[in-house]
Formats: structure tokens, C-alpha cells, sequence
């Protein structure tokens, strides 16, 4: 996911027909004209590089956004210009919903690496949306989805102590990954410690803490950005608040 990904003019050509991640944007029941009505709206975007953003906070809202390659956060600053991570957006995942309410955006979306991006103008994909119910059932879902990860993210940095606020983005972003079809228990992580202490409301040395942590309590296997989970039912244990090592037998040994 990090490597550098060559540009290939025929693969940026390829319509919503062909494209890997039709299952994940579009629903099931969707025909040949339906998608054609579709892909007749979808704009290719010229490729991003690491730290490039795709919109501002302030910008208006023009389209929402799948990427077809790479990965997104988006981000808020504070009054002091801190960067707050409001949230990850893997491939397959639409974003930029955050402008539909006041139409203008409220953060900044940065890509994490090279990424690529399908934009879908957000009037012609309103007018196509009315007149294919199954399209329009999917973006209702998709909003849901996103207000209730929102929701969860609240909560997490209310109510949980810091071993379950990893614990609970690690589970997620494993779950995440099942949902889009790449491995969910060894995985390269996108973003870098750092940003997961700003999206988890942590400090760096926390997060550091709590991942070696889970390392030597043979949870999951960590080396540099590259994360294995081991144990799933002691990682989601974790997610509930259940605090102690599981396997004290696997404790800096590994076994």
C-alpha cells in the first residue's frame, strides 16, 4: 500500500464496469444502464502524492469521493494550529459526506501516500440517485455508516482509557480491511504513529507504549508500520475494557 505505484494511462481509462471496487461503491442490482448512467458522471482525478489534499476546509461542495488507490485522512486544526485526525478513508470507502449538510467542507482531506481518486459531482449523482432507488438506498447507507463511525469516535475519546482506544482502532481498521477484501490480520499501516495519537486523542509516546504493549503480550506482532494480529478474541477482549495480558505465557517470548 505504501510502495510507489507506476502510472498506467490504460488502468486510469477504465470505466465503473470494469473497475475492482464496483461491489464495495456500487449496491447489487445495479444494471448495465444504471452504471453507465454513472460512469457517464465519475471523474478520474489526476494522481495525489503524499500530503497532497484533495479539498480544504471552506471549499464548497463540488463531489464525494471514492479512491480507486492509496489512502486519506481528513483533519481539522485547532485554535492553536494543532492537527486533529477526524477520521482514515481506505479505498473502496466515499468520503468528503461532511459538506453535504452546510455545503462546504468542514476539515481538509490529505492523501497518506500516491492515491488515486473517482470524484462523483454530487448534483449529477443526486439526480441519477433519484431515479435508481437501489444507488440511492446505498448513499443512505453509506451516510448512516459514516455517522455512526462518527458517533463511535466520540465515544472513544469520552468514555475509554487508552489500551481500548487502540485496541478498538486496531479491530476497526481490521475489520475495514476484511470489508474492502485485503487481509485483515497482517496489514501495513497508512498512517504513521503519530497520526493515530492525533486521531485517538493520545500522545505519541502512549500510543508507542500501547502497541509495544500488545506486542510482547503476543496480541499482535509489530515491526515498523507492518502489523499481524495474532490473538483477535484478546484484541476485541481489550475493546471492552478487559485490562490485564490474556496470555502472560506469551509475555516477551512470543509463545
Amino acid at each position: 500500500m505504501t510502495d510507489p505505484i507506476p502510472l498506467d494511462l490504460a488502468r486510469l481509462r477504465r470505466s465503473c464496469a470494469e473497475c475492482s471496487l464496483q461491489i464495495l461503491c456500487l449496491p447489487a442490482g445495479v444494471d448495465a444502464e444504471d452504471i453507465s448512467r454513472l460512469e457517464a458522471v465519475v471523474q478520474r482525478r489526476k494522481p495525489l502524492t503524499k500530503g497532497e489534499s484533495l479539498f480544504r476546509a471552506g471549499d464548497p461542495l463540488r463531489a464525494v469521493y471514492v479512491a480507486s488507490e492509496g489512502v486519506f485522512k481528513t483533519v481539522v486544526l485547532n485554535e492553536a494550529g494543532e492537527e486533529h485526525v477526524l477520521g482514515f478513508h481506505l479505498p473502496g470507502e466515499l468520503f468528503g459526506l461532511d459538506a453535504i449538510g452546510s455545503g462546504k467542507h468542514r476539515c481538509e482531506a490529505v492523501s497518506l501516500g500516491d492515491a488515486r481518486v473517482c470524484e462523483l459531482p454530487y448534483a449529477h449523482l443526486a439526480s441519477i440517485a433519484a431515479q435508481v432507488p437501489s444507488l440511492q438506498h446505498q448513499l443512505l447507507r453509506v451516510i448512516g455508516q459514516s455517522a455512526d463511525r462518527d458517533q463511535d469516535h466520540v465515544d472513544v475519546l469520552s468514555r475509554r482509557q487508552a489500551s481500548e482506544r487502540i485496541a478498538m482502532f486496531l479491530q476497526g481498521l481490521s475489520d475495514r480491511y476484511r470489508r474492502i477484501g485485503r487481509a485483515a490480520d497482517d496489514f501495513v499501516l497508512p498512517m504513521s504513529r503519530d497520526e493515530i495519537a492525533r486521531y485517538l486523542g493520545l500522545v505519541l509516546e502512549t500510543v508507542s507504549r500501547g502497541f509495544s504493549r500488545l506486542h510482547e503480550d503476543g496480541i499482535i506482532e509489530v515491526h515498523g508500520r507492518r502489523v499481524r494480529i495474532l490473538d483477535i478474541s484478546a484484541l476485541r477482549a481489550l475493546t471492552q475494557g478487559c485490562e490485564g495480558n490474556p496470555h502472560p505465557q506469551r509475555r516477551r517470548n512470543g509463545g
